[in-house]
């Protein structure tokens, strides 16, 4: 198992290769139909943008994370 030290890692790590592989997927299909060959144009075009996808959800997280606590009340249970 990984150490929870690295949660944050990791979750970013699992979320940006979801999220990249379902819009990169959208794209790709919107760009070339259902075309032979398609699943390899696809897994090309999300290993290409899952490694820009990773560093920017380490980036913008926390970004994210502060702009929600502004906009939300905290709960007092």
């Amino acid at each position: 198992m990984i150490p929870a030290r690295y949660a944050h890692l990791l979750f970013s790590l699992i979320l940006s290769g979801l999220m990249s592989l379902l819009v990169s997927g959208i794209a790709t299909f919107r760009a070339t139909g259902l075309v032979d060959g398609f699943a390899g144009l696809w897994l090309g075009a999300w290993l290409s943008s899952w490694i820009v996808a990773f560093p920017a959800v380490l980036i913008v997280a926390p970004l994210a994370r502060r702009i929600v606590a502004r906009l939300t009340i905290p709960s007092h249970s």
